[in-house]
């Protein structure tokens, strides 16, 4: 007979599997491919086929079955899907089913059955989906919001998070640090709208020329490209014979598609680039400009955190209004940050703040002491 902690984890596996297809739903809905979308679908099938066997083993074990709906990281995630669409979530579905392909492996419960190989699947398949996504995890969005804080492994939302936590610390740090010196309120206003908009300004700046940069090197790459293609067309020739023959086809048939393809300079110049290169000559990393007013404003939305609370409240209230709303901040963002890590939102957001705070205490110590020092 199941015990206490037969049945806890029998819930446990249930609410995964009720999340998993919800979400998975979520995404056909949201997917633009067909495809991809009847994936999806097929997915949230076999999730439900999945919880369906943990029902019963819940009612057979004399349990209550949780019937509170998908678990809220999943109903966030849902409505990511739905706002952004199914690849803005892809990666982070495609980490959770990595992590949790061997769930399955060491219980009894399961022993004999097709779940174990049908997770492992699921993780083999949108690995694989994640991978070759353009709009995922090394997408235009992603790249427009915040290139430098992912480099190809992350994704729109992320970015704005992360962001945001990069306007609030520092923002948040700059504040307590000039309040240790022990200014005036006036200055102390006016070094919080100075840190904010210093720090806006220079992550828009920063970020512009990390796109710019990354899109001229590409343009420099596809440029020598295009001059090899003219001046050694058979050499480029037998380099997209040997694409073609990693891709599964014999020799032959490698041969025959590469002079087809090598046939038409255009289309040989684009296939040389994104195989040989890895650069898709339609994006080249977004906009410039368009990143750049990202992360200004998404930097500017997290320096608002401890800023803007200074200049509603009295005059010898604005260091603690200051303290208070950045302290609910950094734990919010690290509740949401648990959105990627799979960590329980308690926990993240409680580290969040504590490292906040610890930041924001030794400027404000460094301020104290060059105060002192300075006042004599």
């Amino acid at each position: 007979m199941p015990g206490k902690s037969d049945i806890a984890r029998f819930m446990a596996n249930f609410q995964s599997e009720t999340d998993s297809a919800a979400l998975y739903r979520a995404m056909a809905e949201a997917e633009t491919k067909a495809e991809l979308a009847e994936l999806y679908l097929r997915l949230a099938k076999v999730e439900e086929t999945h919880a369906e066997f943990w029902r019963r083993r819940i009612e057979r074990a004399g349990g209550t079955v949780p019937a509170g709906g998908p678990g809220w990281r999943t109903r966030l995630l849902i409505w990511a899907s739905r706002r952004f669409g199914a690849q803005a979530v892809l990666p982070m579905v495609a980490d959770e089913e990595a992590r949790n392909r061997t769930v399955y492996d060491n219980q009894r419960e399961a022993v004999g059955t097709t779940m174990p190989a049908q997770e492992r699947s699921h993780a083999r398949m949108l690995s694989l989906i994640a991978s070759r996504s353009k709009s995922g995890w090394n997408g235009p969005i992603y790249s427009r919001l915040e290139g430098r804080h992912g480099s190809g492994s992350a994704n729109n939302l992320r970015a704005m998070v992360l962001g945001a936590n990069d306007g609030l610390v520092s923002t948040f740090c700059v504040v307590m640090g000039v309040a240790g010196t022990a200014v005036s309120p006036g200055t102390l206003l006016a070094t919080a709208v100075a840190a904010t908009l210093a720090g806006a300004c220079s992550m828009a700046m920063g970020e512009w020329i990390s796109v710019q940069s990354a899109r001229e090197l590409q343009e420099k790459q596809i440029a020598s490209e295009a001059e090899e293609l003219t001046e050694t067309p058979a050499e480029e020739q037998e380099e997209l014979t040997l694409i073609y023959q990693a891709k599964g086809f014999t020799s032959e048939e490698a041969k025959q598609i590469a002079a087809r393809v090598i046939a038409d300079k255009d289309s040989a110049l684009d296939t040389l680039v994104r195989e040989e290169l890895g650069i898709n000559p339609d994006d080249l990393g977004g906009s410039a400009m368009g990143a750049a007013v990202s992360s200004f404003l998404v930097f500017l939305v997290g320096a608002l955190v401890p800023a803007l609370p200074m200049f509603l409240v009295a005059r010898e209230w604005i260091v603690p209004a200051s303290l208070i709303s950045s302290g609910v901040g950094l734990f919010l963002l690290g509740a949401a940050i648990s959105v990627f890590t799979g960590k329980h939102p308690a926990v993240s957001g409680l580290r969040q703040l504590l490292i906040g705070l610890a930041a924001a205490g030794v400027t404000f110590s460094f301020g104290r002491l060059f105060g002192v020092a300075v006042g004599g």
